[in-house]
């Protein structure tokens, strides 16, 4: 399915912020793997867990590192991280389910560039996660996999997200989800994640159309740098975008214990959303830049238009100010100054003058329609 516009929302006003790339990493000559201190403390974990085929069900906070499940092959579970400020309980999360230092530094030190790596038994997948919040801003954060035999392990880098409806599948003892292994799981947290783009990506071929109708009917300076924020905006989403169809187009290609073949044929299905997705941002990319093309075009058209009618009133005003100037010069013999109809002969010859260049313009088409 593609983005569409819907007709009984209004025009989106999105609130974008472009930010520089600025990656938490370790100081130089530190050891591999080193995890970075974040300035923001917020951490919470969520523990779900069921035993497929069977209503066995748990869905609970972890309020200590020693609460942390033990590996059991025949439930599966997921481990949902929010918040990256807590680095003991993030090591602790690391320790149980035996995570390689590489694997476990890249799902703190944010950014990192979407991707899947293979680390033994263990799949990590780097994810960029959108999404609109309350006040129409985009806001985008990573989300780190880390699947295994019977367990996901997601890092998120902010609390809050848009994973709740696949919750409550997980709650629904007869969804297929429920009823399957962490791969799957797995595929569906990455399924979901795709899919966000669409809303945000929707919101964003709203907010094009208003611009292209204020660029052609108030070509203002906030428009441009409207366009210029749309512009990249763009940019980032097909930054973040890309490299994550590659990513899952190397799950579907690598073979793995965790990934059953199931799972790869519906993984294809979201390598294809991405693809669409992609070809989206593509377009309004596209349309952003013609934009500021038309809106370079509109200005030069209003400047135009203002130079014409004061080219227009300066040629009209020429002739008068020769024949004024010539009857104010001060000399004593000038036969028109003691003529009785002098004055309003003069008057006449300007008018016939003005109304003569006025009906000329108009039959060139330079005034009027």
């Amino acid at each position: 399915m593609s983005p569409k516009s819907k007709k009984n929302r209004s025009p989106v006003k999105l609130k974008m912020r472009h930010r520089r790339f600025r990656k938490k990493h370790a100081a130089i000559g530190s050891r591999p793997g080193e995890l970075v201190k974040h300035a923001i403390k917020d951490c919470s974990a969520r523990l779900i867990e069921f035993a497929p085929g069977t209503d066995e069900y748990n869905n609970r906070e972890i309020a200590e590192a020693a609460a942390l499940p033990e590996l059991d092959s025949d439930r599966v579970r997921w481990l949902d991280i929010q918040g990256l400020g807590d680095l003991p309980t993030i090591e602790a999360v690391g320790k149980r389910f035996a995570i390689h230092p590489l694997a476990l530094a890249d799902a703190v030190n944010v950014p990192q560039r979407p991707k899947a790596d293979i680390y033994g038994d263990q799949i990590l997948v780097v994810m960029r996660m959108v999404r609109l919040a309350e006040d129409q801003s985009v806001q985008a954060e990573q989300v780190t996999l880390l699947i295994g035999k019977g367990y996901v392990v997601t890092f998120q880098e902010k609390p809050g997200d848009i994973l709740d409806p696949l919750r409550k599948r997980l709650a629904d003892s007869t969804s297929r989800v429920r009823n399957s292994q962490s791969g799957f799981l797995a595929y569906a947290i990455i399924d979901t994640i795709v899919d966000g783009y669409y809303p945000v990506i929707d919101a964003i071929g709203d907010h094009i159309e208003s611009l292209e109708s204020r660029v052609m009917n108030d070509p203002s300076t906030e428009t441009l740098v409207d366009l210029n924020h749309t512009k990249n905006l763009l940019v980032d989403l097909r930054r973040s975008i890309g490299p994550q169809r590659e990513a899952i187009n190397s799950l579907i290609r690598e073979p793995h214990q965790a990934i059953s073949d199931d799972v790869r044929l519906h993984l294809r299905d979201v390598y294809d959303h991405c693809i669409q997705s992609l070809d989206v941002i593509e377009m309004y990319r596209e349309m952003s830049t013609g934009l500021v093309s038309i809106y370079l075009s509109a200005v030069a058209n209003r400047s135009n238009d203002v130079m014409k009618v004061l080219t227009i009133m300066a040629s009209i005003f020429i002739p008068l100010t020769f024949i004024a100037g010539i009857y104010g010069m001060n000399f004593e013999h000038m036969p028109e100054l003691k003529f009785r109809w002098a004055y309003p002969l003069v008057w006449l010859a300007m008018v016939t003058i003005s109304s003569g260049m006025l009906a000329f313009f108009w039959k060139k088409g330079w005034i009027g329609k």
